[in-house]
C-alpha cells in the first residue's frame, strides 16, 4: 500500500494541470505545513525563528515545468532578489535552486547565461548556492554544469542522490574539485533500469556515499529523516574523528522538527530547508511520496479548520 501511494503521489507531482490549479488556490490543503511562505518576505519571519535557534537554513524558491527564455529569466530574477534579501535581513541562509527553473531544458546558452548572473550576486552578496538534482533524465548534464561553474566559482554546491546506480561513481569522480555535497536519497519514480527499487539498497547505497565523501576530506551535507542514516553518521564520524564543522545533517521544513532540536541540542549542525513561493505543487507531491504517513498531517490540517 505504502508503494502504491508513493507512486501515486509522483504521478500526482507531474501533472500540469493541478499545478496550475495549485498556483490559483495558494498554500491550501495542508502544504503550508512544508511551504514557508507563497513569497519570500511572508517566509522572512519563518527563517528568522529558525536562525534565532541556532540553525541555518537553505532557500528555495519553488517552480516547476518552466519551457519558455521569459519564465526562466523571471525565476533568475527571484533568485537574485532573494540573494538580496539574504544578505539585506542578514539572514544565516543559502539558496537552493533547480536549473530546469533557470532554462537547462530550453539551450544550454540560457541557463549558462542565468546561472552566472546568480552566481555573479552570490559572490557579491557572499551567498553559498546549491544547485537541486533533478530526474535521472538531467542529472548528467546538470553535473557538467556544475563542474564548469566550480571551476569559475566557489560558493556553489550540488546534490547526489542515493537511489541512482551511478551516485558513487558520481563521487568519486568530483572528488578532484573538493566538493560541498548535499548526499540525499533521491525523490523523483525512476524506472529499475537506473536506481535501485529497494529501500534496503538504497540505504547501503547511502551510507557508502557519505563513508567516501567525508573520508575524502570533502564537506558533507547528510540530508535525512531516517534514523538509521543519521545513526550511521554519527558513528562514522566519531570512528574517524571527523570534526563537526566537516559536515551537517539537513532536514526539510515541517518535517521531524523534534528530531532536528534534538541533533542541535547534541552539537550537531542542523540547517533546515525551507521552501517558498506559489509553485509549490510538485515539491509538495514528492514530499507525501517520500513519507505517506505525511498525508495524516495533511488531512488534520484541512478538516481541523
Amino acid at each position: 500500500m505504502e508503494q502504491l501511494m508513493r507512486d501515486f503521489f509522483l504521478f500526482m507531482a507531474k501533472n500540469k494541470t493541478f499545478t496550475s490549479l495549485a498556483k490559483r488556490y495558494g498554500l491550501r490543503f495542508g502544504a503550508s505545513r512544508f511551504v514557508a511562505g507563497a513569497s519570500l518576505k511572508s517566509s522572512i519571519s519563518a527563517i528568522k525563528r529558525l536562525n534565532e535557534k541556532g540553525m541555518p537554513v537553505t532557500i528555495d524558491h519553488l517552480g516547476e515545468f518552466v519551457d519558455n527564455e521569459a519564465e526562466a529569466n523571471e525565476m533568475t530574477n527571484h533568485c537574485i532578489e532573494a540573494i538580496e534579501a539574504i544578505s539585506r535581513e542578514k539572514l544565516d541562509s543559502q539558496l537552493s535552486l533547480k536549473m530546469t527553473s533557470m532554462g537547462l531544458d530550453i539551450s544550454d546558452e540560457l541557463v549558462m547565461k542565468n546561472m552566472r548572473r546568480i552566481m555573479d550576486a552570490a559572490v557579491k552578496h557572499n551567498v553559498f548556492i546549491t544547485i537541486d538534482m533533478e530526474d535521472y533524465t538531467r542529472c548528467e548534464k546538470t553535473l557538467k554544469i556544475f563542474k564548469q561553474l566550480k571551476s569559475e566559482y566557489d560558493n556553489i554546491s550540488t546534490v547526489i542522490q542515493a537511489y541512482l546506480y551511478r551516485s558513487l561513481k558520481d563521487v568519486q569522480d568530483l572528488n578532484d574539485y573538493q566538493p560541498n555535497l548535499r548526499l540525499v536519497k533521491g525523490a523523483y519514480k525512476e524506472p529499475a533500469e537506473v536506481a535501485y527499487p529497494d529501500k534496503k539498497d538504497v540505504d547501503d547505497n547511502f551510507k557508502k556515499l557519505i563513508e567516501t565523501h567525508i573520508l575524502n576530506g570533502n564537506y558533507t551535507a547528510v540530508a535525512t529523516h531516517d534514523d538509521e542514516i543519521i545513526r550511521f553518521t554519527k558513528e562514522l564520524v566519531e570512528k574517524h574523528s571527523i570534526p563537526y564543522d566537516q559536515f551537517e545533517f539537513q532536514m526539510l521544513y515541517g518535517i521531524r522538527t523534534e528530531r532536528q532540536d534534538q541533533l542541535m541540542k547534541e552539537g550537531y549542525k542542523m540547517r533546515i530547508y525551507v521552501p517558498y513561493g506559489n509553485d509549490w505543487y510538485g515539491y509538495f507531491m514528492r514530499r507525501l511520496a517520500e513519507r505517506p504517513a505525511n498525508v495524516v498531517f495533511v488531512l488534520k490540517g484541512v478538516f481541523g479548520k
